[in-house]
């Protein structure tokens, strides 16, 4: 007997190709529109609104194209986000590759401490890769999602004020909290997502709130409109993971 789906509008809206769609040319225009492709990192400090046409002799010259992979980083995090969402574990191996280019992106815009950070990230999503590949079920929170979350945010502040107190970088404590706070919140949101507790996309809601205000804080207009859509989509994936878990993809009429 195949298992309903209680909310079916709320699975499509998960599994839309559509959204997908929309959220990568959404993340994808407002980098071209924001001239944000012309941004390199060269001679040792990130340069804005570089000509599109000296990019070449720049990147000649040793130039790091920042805003380029920046850009390509950012949809292909959506997309991973997305496949997550949708319970494919071609995400969690996407993600693996985008917190390289993340990691080093972060990194230059200032944040020293991800020298320290990503790294446990790239390690917690081939947890993850892993983990999911056995078959992993949506499970419900219990008392070991609770300390992965305090655990978490715990160790994101050790690990961030360790960074910046070892590699320098930016210092100013408004910025090193924002950032201990991503982080702590994207360590235990990465963990529960290894254990896919259906409350895991809440606390990826609360950490696409505080990662627009630390992206509003670099000026990163790619991870800006990125974050928009992600708050969107963590609150429709929290209530289908809540509410349909693992019943199949209702079938087209």
């Amino acid at each position: 007997m195949t298992q309903k789906v209680p909310k079916p509008i709320i699975r499509k809206i998960v599994n839309s190709p559509y959204l997908d769609l929309f959220g990568a040319l959404l993340v994808f225009s407002a980098c071209i529109f924001r001239d944000f492709h012309q941004t390199i990192y060269f001679n040792g400090a990130i340069q804005f609104n570089i000509p599109n046409e000296a990019l070449l002799d720049h990147f000649a010259k040793g130039a790091f194209p920042l805003g380029i992979l920046s850009t390509i980083g950012a949809v292909f995090s959506l997309l991973s986000t997305r496949l997550i969402g949708k319970q494919k574990n071609s995400g969690n191996f996407i993600g693996i590759l985008t917190t390289i280019n993340s990691g080093v992106i972060d990194f230059m815009f200032g944040n020293a401490s991800a020298i320290i950070t990503y790294p446990i990230t790239f390690i917690i999503h081939n947890f993850t890769f892993f983990k999911w590949a056995k078959g992993t079920k949506i499970r419900e929170r219990d008392n070991f999602y609770y300390l992965i979350l305090v655990v978490g945010l715990i160790l994101g502040f050790i690990l961030v004020f360790l960074g910046a107190n070892i590699f320098g970088g930016r210092t100013d404590i408004v910025f090193l909290i924002s950032v201990s706070i991503i982080f702590g919140l994207s360590l235990g949101a990465n963990f529960s997502t290894a254990f896919k507790y259906e409350e895991t996309w809440f606390s990826w809601v609360i950490y696409n709130i505080v990662q627009l205000f630390k992206n509003t804080l670099q000026m990163n207009i790619a991870n800006i409109a990125k974050y928009i859509f992600y708050l969107f989509n963590a609150a429709v994936t929290l209530v289908d993971w809540k509410v349909n878990r693992d019943a199949p993809i209702p079938a087209r009429a």
